[in-house]
């Protein structure tokens, strides 16, 4: 059995090229589960670790699933400028309490083009004064892209962090319009 009390379950992944890089998408028979920035050598080989341990079984390289066949399709239709959002089935099992409620609502409630500030997205799940635990929340997130993390920005008009990388949350952002293109 598994953290979420499943016994092991069927994993299928596939790395696919974007235009951040390689990313690794994982599924299960409940929905997209994972998706994974710089998805080459070592960090694939960590992020596999990481759901084996979590789901209780070894995913398995299997690009030609049906499990993967629509998510890989829709990131590929973000990426070329025509899917504003996504509709996957997602698998939450790998983030729980308030996390998982602080995700759920970016998906649901910040739209492709738009950002939120981290307290704004704390005070939207009902609690105030709680922007570093949304940080906390976004670093968290194991369906990056498709759960908008880089949708989520300083009060201030910073940026804010990013686990892809500060270049990956600026080419997001201007694929969605709200920063320029890079000149370079």
């Amino acid at each position: 059995m598994n953290s979420d009390g499943r016994s092991g379950q069927r994993v299928v992944w596939a790395v696919v090229g974007s235009d951040i890089g390689p990313l690794l998408l994982a599924a299960t028979p409940e929905g997209l589960v994972n998706v994974v920035f710089h998805a080459t050598g070592p960090v694939r080989d960590r992020a596999l670790e990481r759901l084996a341990s979590r789901l209780g079984t070894a995913p398995v390289e299997e690009p030609g699933s049906p499990l993967l066949a629509e998510p890989i399709r829709q990131l590929r239709a973000y990426f070329a400028g025509g899917l504003k959002d996504f509709e996957l089935p997602l698998d939450w099992s790998l983030i729980s309490g308030f996390n998982r409620q602080v995700l759920r609502e970016l998906a649901a409630g910040v739209p492709f083009g738009a950002v939120v500030g981290y307290g704004d997205l704390a005070d939207r799940v009902g609690q105030r004064g709680a922007a570093q635990a949304v940080g906390v929340a976004m670093g968290a997130n194991p369906l990056p892209v498709v759960v908008p993390c880089h949708r989520v920005v300083e009060s201030d008009g910073g940026i804010g962090g990013f686990g892809g990388g500060l270049e990956t949350k600026r080419k997001l952002l201007a694929l969605e319009g709200v920063l320029p293109e890079p000149l370079f």
